[in-house]
């Protein structure tokens, strides 16, 4: 099916391609084509205009001389007409000044009234023509008058054939047809051509992608071939190493959860079986190995509570029960809860205020993470060391800064302190008890309120953690 997928998808861009060269062939070759003919047309048209003007100039010349409007028995004049008649294959018409045709080269309407609008125009003072294509001819009117006497003394009206244009324009038009034809087999040649060859680094990254998909590779894919396809396949390797991440940190999580889940019965089985394998127990002994018991079922207890909070944390509709808080007053009740415990190894908490702070938060899921990260500042600290709470805020967010002078975080365990059930010095950590999951909590947390969380530290020479959470929460 993934197969088939994948072939369907390359022939359609295959075919794609195809269609996007042949419109790039014929649209540019109709536009030429097109603009030829046109061009073509109208110069050959005011080519034919011009020289049938220059022969009517020379003919009104010999009118005048002629007298040919008053006295039309002049062979000369006659014959000249006909000649120009022939020529261009048309027809002259010459009107007096009262509008009586004086001289028809077909020899059918003379001595007729014509009130043609061109003639009129004529008289009028303006040159008037007009090309009709699809009966091919022109009809343009000339004025007859002597440059010695401003007033017109008669018109000649001249239709002019153009077949021989529209002949020609059409062999022009076939021509271009032929051409298109052309242009459109070598355009489907070329497109099936270069559309082989540019569809196959699509079609190798396809292929590398579907054996990925079936397990048949572990390898990344890379195809070089253009840019594009570079770019695919490095996006591709990129979201694929991300996935072996997760897969890897989803393998890890569920094996830490294992062993985390099976040390405390184990140790459970072993008190227990130690309790019914001996006769007649001091009373001393049942205690201390039922105290034994108790630790770890609290232990045990305390794990799992840990992990339905993540549980919960992780839900995309997690619950937020968003309330308008004080912010300074919620740090000092978190420090006077857990000053006892620092009490305990001298290690003294300070809180330092800024400045007022009311912030939209979900108290108790923003005092765990603050509380989490306090109490690893007094677990993993020094005797008689400090733990420094600070609050400040701008414009925008408010910053909550846990310091502390404790063992530090070595460099290379800086980017996983965050996972679930990581720990720096697990042979530390064992003593002084926790889950490994409070930072994983505390990060969760933090992502809910849309808030960030950094850490700085140095092997030896203490921890700060820095929160910053928005002041105004907004869905």
């Amino acid at each position: 099916m993934k197969n088939r997928k994948g072939a369907t998808y390359l022939r359609s861009l295959r075919f794609r391609i195809l269609i996007i060269l042949i419109i790039l062939g014929i649209v540019p070759s109709v536009i030429v084509t097109s603009a030829v003919i046109n061009n073509y047309e109208d110069r050959a048209i005011a080519n034919r205009r011009a020289n049938v003007s220059k022969q009517c100039d020379i003919l009104c010349n010999l009118l005048i001389q002629e007298n040919y409007l008053y006295d039309s028995s002049s062979q000369v004049v006659s014959s000249k007409l006909e000649l120009l008649s022939n020529i261009y294959n048309g027809r002259i018409i010459l009107v007096d000044r009262d509008f009586r045709i004086v001289k028809d080269t077909y020899g059918i309407d003379e001595g007729k009234i014509l009130l043609s609008p061109l003639v009129i125009s004529c008289f009028q003072g303006e040159e008037a023509s007009r090309y009709d294509k699809d009966g091919e001819f022109i009809e343009m009117s000339v004025a007859v008058k002597s440059p010695d006497v401003k007033v017109m003394q008669g018109a000649m009206l001249i239709s002019v054939s153009t077949s021989e244009i529209r002949s020609t324009i059409r062999e022009l038009e076939q021509k271009g047809i032929l051409i298109l034809v052309i242009i459109v087999v070598l355009a489907v040649l070329l497109g099936v051509f270069l559309s082989t060859i540019l569809v196959k680094p699509f079609a190798r990254i396809t292929k590398s992608i579907e054996d990925l998909t079936d397990g048949y590779q572990n390898d990344k894919i890379s195809v070089q071939d253009y840019t594009e396809t570079r770019l695919i396949t490095e996006a591709f390797n990129k979201m694929l190493s991300r996935m072996k991440m997760l897969d890897e940190s989803r393998q890890e999580f569920v094996s830490n959860v294992s062993h985390e889940l099976k040390t405390p019965m184990t140790s459970m089985k072993v008190l227990a079986d130690s309790l019914v394998g001996q006769q007649g127990v001091p009373e001393e002994l049942y205690q201390e190995f039922l105290k034994d018991i108790t630790m770890e079922i609290d232990r045990e207890n305390k794990i799992i509570t840990d992990l339905l909070s993540l549980v919960k944390l992780d839900k995309k509709a997690a619950d937020l029960n968003i309330e308008h808080i004080n912010i300074n007053e919620l740090l000092e009740n978190i420090l006077k809860r857990l000053r006892p415990i620092a009490n305990t190894r001298k290690i003294d908490l300070f809180l330092d205020c800024y400045r007022t702070v009311e912030a939209d938060v979900d108290e108790v899921k923003f005092m765990a993470a603050i509380t989490n990260l306090v109490e690893n500042g007094i677990k993993y600290n020094v005797d008689e060391g400090w733990v420094r709470v600070t609050l400040d805020a701008d414009h925008k967010d408010f910053f909550v800064t846990v310091e502390d002078s404790g063992m530090g975080i070595p460099e290379d365990s800086m980017d996983k302190i965050f996972e679930r059930f990581y720990r720096v010095d697990k042979s530390h950590s064992r003593e002084i008890g926790g889950t490994g999951l409070g930072l994983a909590i505390t990060r969760s947390s933090v992502a809910m309120h849309h808030g960030t969380i950094k850490v700085a530290s140095k092997e030896g020479q203490g921890t700060t953690f820095t929160v910053r959470i928005p002041l105004s929460y907004i869905p």
